[in-house]
């Protein structure tokens, strides 16, 4: 079965730094991208990092690009989210999911198999 777990939420204060796991299994690691997402409160789910693990390309949006990193070992078939410099803007439940297509997306509906997800909140 494929299996997206996500691990290292928590509760950190404004500045602070929280990094999010990945794990994934069930599928061929390297056939496919990962992306993390955040949903707030009565939002839309939001792409905030995107990692190839065909040809290790990267992409961030503008309202996490020097904040955020994703970084992927994919011996361990594990992709990582540091967080830095955390907003409480940055409060959601964060996901990451994997999606087989070989261009560049952060369109949730793109993406094959998603996570359960782990909170994450800032306090100011």
């Amino acid at each position: 079965d494929v299996q997206l777990v996500e691990s290292g939420g928590g509760l950190v204060q404004a500045g602070g730094s929280l990094r999010l796991s990945c794990v994934a299994s069930g599928f061929t690691f390297d056939d496919y991208a990962i992306g993390w997402f955040r949903q707030a409160p009565g939002k839309g789910r939001e792409g905030v990092s995107y990692i190839s693990n065909r040809d290790g390309s990267i992409y961030y949006p503008d309202s996490v690009k020097g904040r955020f990193t994703i970084f992927s070992d994919n011996a361990e078939n594990t992709v990582y989210l540091q967080m830095n410099q955390l907003k409480p803007a940055d409060t959601a439940v964060y996901y990451c999911a994997a999606v087989a297509r070989p261009e560049h997306t952060l369109v949730a509906a793109d993406y094959d198999y998603w996570g359960q997800g782990t909170q994450v909140t800032v306090s100011s």
